[in-house]
C-alpha cells in the first residue's frame, strides 16, 4: 500500500500544517466560550503541562487540587515537539498551561506565546532572574534550568502564584506546597554537590549527546561538552564529531554519556572515532535531559532524575563503581 510521504509532497504538507493550525485556534475559541471561571466551579482547575519536567512541577505544588495532563510524555524530545491534531482538544479543555520557557519548547514557543492571548499560560523559567541564567546570544538564554536545583527552587513560587490567581480558594496551599518544595531543591542541591566530591578533578568533564548540562555543570563543578549545542534541531555535524574526538582522545576522558530523550548516534560515532585513535571511550550511562523517566524508571520526578543523574555520573568518571563498557540500560 502507498503511504503519503508529507515530506515528499510540500503541497499537502503545507495543507495539514494549516489543518493542525485551524484546528487549534478553533479549540482555543471552543475553550473561550465555554469555559467556566475557575473559581466558581466545583471542579478541579484543569492544567495543561507542556514537558514531564514542568508536569512534576505542578503536581509538587498542586497535588490533587488539579486535574493534570502532560503534552509531551517521557522520553519526548521538547526542542523538535510539533502540535498535532489531538493537541487541539487537549488545548481546548485547558484553564492553565504551564511551560518551562526560554524557547525550550523549540517549535511550539510560538504557538504559546499566541496562545497566552486567549487562555491564561505561565512559562515558569521565564520568570527566573536574568543575571543567573546562561547566555547563549543576546536575550538568548539556556533554557535547562532545571538541572540546577538551586536554580529551579525559584520557580515553584512563579507558579504558584499563578494557580492562587486562578483558583484564591486554594491560594494557601499552593503557596505552602510551593515553599515546602523550594526547600527540598534547595537541600538536594547541597546533597548533590557532596556527591561530586568523589569524583577526581581531573576526571570531571561530562561529554554528552547535547549541550543540556551547562547549569548542571555551572554548579556542581563540573566541565561539559556537548556533541550538539543546548537544542537538538540541528545535526550535528563532521567537524562536531572530530573536535569531540580530539578532546576525549588528548584529555583521556573515560566515558561518554548518551541522553533519554535524544539519539544515541552521535555518542556512538564520538566512541569509535576515538577507538579508531586507540583510546576507548565507555558508556557511562544513560542520563534525562529534556525528560523525566516513565514509570517503574525510578525517575519519574525532577529530584528522583537529579539523584539517578549524578549517582550514573559519579560511577562513569570513575568516582564510584566502573563504568559499563557495554549498551546502557534504558
Amino acid at each position: 500500500m502507498h503511504r503519503w510521504n508529507p515530506r515528499r509532497s510540500p503541497a499537502r504538507a503545507g495543507w495539514l500544517a494549516g489543518w493542525i493550525g485551524c484546528a487549534l485556534w478553533g479549540a482555543l475559541w471552543a475553550a473561550d466560550v465555554a469555559a467556566a471561571p475557575p473559581a466558581q466551579s466545583a471542579t478541579p482547575l484543569r492544567v495543561l503541562a507542556t514537558t514531564t519536567v514542568v508536569a512534576d512541577l505542578v503536581r509538587q505544588v498542586a497535588g490533587d487540587l488539579v486535574a493534570l495532563d502532560c503534552l509531551m510524555g517521557p522520553g519526548v524530545d521538547p526542542h523538535s515537539y510539533k502540535a498535532t491534531p489531538r493537541d487541539a482538544d487537549r488545548l481546548a479543555r485547558a484553564q492553565l498551561v504551564v511551560a518551562s520557557g526560554l524557547h525550550l519548547e523549540g517549535k511550539l514557543s510560538e504557538l504559546l506565546g499566541r496562545l497566552g492571548r486567549r487562555l491564561p499560560v505561565v512559562a515558569v523559567a521565564d520568570a527566573l532572574p536574568q543575571d543567573k541564567l546562561l547566555e547563549l546570544a543576546p536575550g538568548l538564554y539556556d533554557p535547562h534550568v532545571w538541572f540546577d536545583a538551586s536554580l529551579w527552587a525559584g520557580c515553584p513560587a512563579v507558579l504558584a502564584e499563578k494557580l492562587a490567581g486562578l483558583d484564591p480558594v486554594h491560594a494557601p496551599d499552593y503557596r505552602r506546597r510551593a515553599g515546602e518544595y523550594a526547600a527540598r531543591l534547595q537541600a538536594l542541591h547541597g546533597e548533590l554537590t557532596t556527591q561530586l566530591e568523589a569524583v577526581p578533578q581531573e576526571r570531571r568533564v561530562l561529554v554528552t549527546a547535547h549541550d543540556a548540562f551547562r547549569y548542571f555543570g555551572r554548579a556542581y563543578g563540573v566541565e561539559v561538552v556537548g556533541v550538539q549545542g543546548t537544542s537538538t534541531e540541528s545535526e550535528a555535524g563532521l567537524n562536531d564529531i572530530n573536535r569531540l574526538v580530539d578532546l576525549v582522545v588528548e584529555r583521556r576522558i573515560p566515558a561518554g554519556f548518551v541522553e533519554t530523550s535524544v539519539s544515541d548516534r552521535n555518542v556512538a560515532a564520538l566512541r569509535e572515532g576515538a577507538a579508531a585513535r586507540g583510546h576507548a571511550v565507555a558508556l557511562g550511562g544513560r542520563l534525562y535531559s529534556d525528560s523525566l523517566g516513565g514509570p517503574g524508571s525510578g525517575a519519574q520526578t525532577l529530584e528522583e532524575a537529579l539523584r539517578s543523574n549524578m549517582a550514573t555520573i559519579v560511577a562513569g568518571l570513575g568516582g564510584g563503581d566502573p563504568p559499563a563498557t557495554g549498551s546502557p540500560q534504558p
